[in-house]
C-alpha cells in the first residue's frame, strides 16, 4: 500500500488514529463525534504543526477516480488523514473487516459538530469556495445557526492568478482555526497542496465538496432512509439528471468493485 512519505510531521500528528484500507485509500476508522474532537485538539496551541493539519473525505466516486486519474491519487494521498464520506464505504468495510469503519462522516454532518464545539470554545472559521451568492448564504445561516460562532472571513473559490494569492494572503494573516475549502473534487485537494506552505497560521484545512451549497439551502440532503442504505447518490441523481447520471454511471460499477477487491482490516 501506498503511503505518504512527505510531511513527516502531519504523520506524527496523526499517528494515533486507527485506519483502515477501504478501496484502495487509507481511512480514519473514527465516527463523527471523534473526528470533531480530533479537529478541535489539532488546534490546541500545543497541537499545532507548523502549517494546517490537511483533512479530506472520500466517497464511492472518489475511490473510482483514485483508481484511473493518477494525479486525482496522488492529491488523496497528500492528505493528513480521509474520512469516509459515504455509506457503502462503511457497509463493505464491516462485511470484510474485523475492525470496520465505525459510520460514516459525512462533511454536511461534521461541519455542524465542529461548530457547535469550536462555538463554545471560541475557535474561529474561514468559508472559503462555490460562488459568490452560494458562498455568502452559507456564512448568513451558519451565523443564524451558531450566533457566537467566530467566521473571521469568508470568499467565493473562483479566484485565479494575483486574486487567489492575495486572498491566501489575507487568510493566513487573519489565522483561522478552521479553513472549510469548497472547490470540489480534486480542485480542492490541488489548492490545498499548492497553497498550505502560505498559510502557515491556519490550523486545519477541511476540504469540503459541495457543504456550502447545503449549508446555503439551494441543495436539499436525501431522507435518512436514503442515506442509511448508502442510496444518496440516487437522490442528488434525481435532482440533477444532466450533471450527475453519467458521473455515477460510470464510477459506481467501479466503486463497488474496489470495495470488494482493495480492502485491508486494519493498518496505521
Amino acid at each position: 500500500m501506498l503511503e505518504r512519505r512527505v510531511n513527516l510531521d502531519g504523520r506524527a500528528a496523526t499517528a494515533d488514529v486507527p485506519r483502515i484500507t477501504v478501496g484502495g485509500l487509507r481511512m480514519a476508522a473514527l465516527d463523527l463525534e471523534a473526528t470533531a474532537d480530533f479537529m478541535i485538539e489539532a488546534t490546541d496551541p500545543g497541537n499545532r504543526i507548523g502549517r494546517p493539519l490537511h483533512l479530506t473525505s472520500a466517497n464511492g466516486e472518489v475511490l473510482a477516480r483514485c483508481s484511473t486519474e493518477p494525479e486525482t491519487e496522488r492529491l488523496f494521498r497528500g492528505a493528513d488523514l480521509i474520512n469516509a464520506d459515504g455509506q457503502p464505504l462503511v457497509a463493505a468495510s464491516k462485511l470484510q473487516s474485523w475492525f470496520p469503519l465505525p459510520e460514516r462522516v459525512a462533511t454536511t454532518d461534521l461541519f455542524h459538530v465542529v461548530a457547535r464545539k469550536a462555538e463554545a470554545l471560541g475557535r474561529t472559521f474561514y468559508m472559503f469556495g462555490a460562488s459568490e451568492e452560494e458562498n455568502a448564504a452559507a456564512v448568513k445561516n451558519v451565523q443564524r445557526l451558531y450566533p457566537n460562532l467566530k467566521i473571521v472571513g469568508y470568499s467565493h473559490g473562483y479566484l485565479r492568478g494575483d486574486a487567489l494569492r492575495a486572498k491566501v494572503e489575507e487568510i493566513n494573516a487573519l489565522a483561522p482555526d478552521y479553513l472549510w475549502v469548497a472547490l470540489g473534487v480534486p480542485n480542492e485537494q490541488a489548492f490545498v497542496e499548492e497553497y498550505s506552505p502560505l498559510m502557515t497560521n491556519v490550523g486545519v484545512i477541511k476540504t469540503s465538496g459541495g457543504l456550502f451549497n447545503f449549508l446555503s439551502g439551494s441543495r436539499s440532503r436525501a431522507p435518512q432512509w436514503m442515506q442509511k442504505v448508502g442510496l444518496e447518490w440516487a437522490w442528488r441523481t434525481w435532482l440533477e439528471p444532466r450533471r450527475l447520471l453519467w458521473r455515477y454511471l460510470t464510477t459506481n460499477p467501479r466503486a463497488l468493485y474496489l470495495l470488494f477487491s482493495r480492502n485491508r482490516p486494519f493498518n496505521r
